[in-house]
């Protein structure tokens, strides 16, 4: 959170700063290939802090942000030049458009710039968005659904081809270790590890045990594939769409 750039009040809350040098010093002890920079609900639909975010992390990281239903073509594919690469849908906390634009956006936003769409979801409201998001061409979770009501509706959404986030781990109200078995037995294509950095109002904030409890769940080759390789092929897949819908051969 960069206070050179506007934020809004989310229910009465405002996080503390903490810039991009914040977030490369407490990951300097970790081998860095990159990562996604995802919009906040109190940052609303501003889009300067990503973009200098994305100028000053470099090629490896990725943009999620948030926008209204009535964005323009010609801004949908400014920020696909800077590096965005997903529309975010806060659910949980507001902030962000309205579910009743997610399949439209959704569609709109994969076929212009091969963007897909990630939620931030109470796993329990996922039952009622099954339809939509099994039929969407590019879907993420955040933050392995949250809640262990609705677990069971995550788990098919997986085996569907819908990505989750293995982040946030002390914002869950199950057993993360178990979690992670399930979803990556569902589909060892879906989990991408975050770090959640810097871990607005989670009851328990990142910790570098994180880590070690996703390689025990997960064993060394599952481990490779959460960490890295499951981001970049969904990442990659999605630049060679563009590639393909804005090259004339």
């Amino acid at each position: 959170m960069d206070q050179r750039f506007p934020l809004t009040p989310n229910n009465g809350y405002l996080p503390e700063p903490f810039s991009r040098g914040d977030y490369l010093a407490r990951m300097g002890g970790y081998d860095l290939r990159g990562g996604a920079v995802v919009s906040g609900s109190f940052q609303g639909y501003d889009q300067g802090y990503l973009s200098a975010a994305l100028r000053t992390l470099g090629p490896g990281f990725v943009g999620v942000t948030q926008l209204p239903a009535s964005v323009s073509d010609k801004e949908l594919l400014f920020l696909d030049k800077a590096g965005v690469r997903g529309l975010r849908f806060n659910l949980k906390r507001g902030g962000s458009e309205g579910v009743e634009h997610l399949d439209r956006l959704a569609r709109r936003v994969h076929e212009l710039v091969g963007w897909h769409v990630e939620l931030y979801v109470e796993s329990r409201d996922l039952g009622e968005l099954f339809g939509t998001l099994a039929g969407l061409p590019a879907v993420s979770i955040d933050h392995l659904g949250l809640g262990g009501e609705g677990f069971k509706s995550l788990l098919m959404l997986a085996e569907q081809g819908v990505r989750v986030k293995a982040t946030g781990f002390g914002r869950v109200d199950f057993p993360v270790k178990t979690a992670l078995r399930e979803l990556y037995a569902a589909n060892p294509a879906a989990l991408m590890f975050g770090t959640d950095l810097p871990s607005t109002r989670a009851p328990r904030p990142y910790d570098d045990n994180d880590v070690t409890l996703l390689l025990d769940a997960l064993g060394e080759e599952g481990a490779r594939r959460v960490f890295h390789d499951n981001a970049v092929a969904f990442y990659r897949q999605e630049i060679n769409y563009l590639n393909r819908s804005h090259h004339t051969p």
